[in-house]
């Protein structure tokens, strides 16, 4: 089953590596006989969809998910092993699209108004005197 990141790019089935195991979430008895838990993997540096900005992009974004090129989405919160499958794959096209997304606006820089700074240094003020009032009194 393709996977449908946006109108414009999709990701076809032969790109995607699954891997079933035990799942350790609920399920009673049933969870230590069946493979429910689901690990989806997208090789992101071989992906033949990817124009060269988008591959680009993911690799600078996703950086610290990938491994050798390759990200990997693992889900275990449901029993069924096909519900895992559409958590994996919806995972992965929400992590796909937001690395995708373009920039928010830049940030302004402002300054701290003079009213902000006043309060802020009579907080530190009060605060300082209440730290005086607590210790003992000297003995001069």
């Amino acid at each position: 089953m393709d996977l449908e990141i946006s109108p414009t790019l999709t990701i076809p089935a032969s790109e995607l590596d699954w891997r079933f195991s035990r799942s350790s979430g609920p399920g009673g008895q049933h969870v230590n006989t069946s493979d429910s838990r689901v690990e989806l993997s997208w090789s992101v540096t071989d992906s033949r969809v990817l124009t060269a900005e988008q591959r680009q992009r993911l690799l600078l974004r996703m950086k610290s998910r990938l491994v050798a090129g390759v990200l990997t989405v693992a889900a275990s919160e449901q029993r069924s092993q096909l519900r895992n499958r559409e958590t994996a794959l919806a995972k992965l096209a929400d992590m796909v699209r937001s690395a995708l997304a373009p920039d928010g606006p830049r940030r302004r820089a402002t300054k701290p108004t003079k009213g902000s700074q006043r309060r802020r240094l009579a907080a530190k003020s009060q605060r300082s005197a209440t730290k005086v009032r607590r210790q003992r009194p000297s003995a001069e």
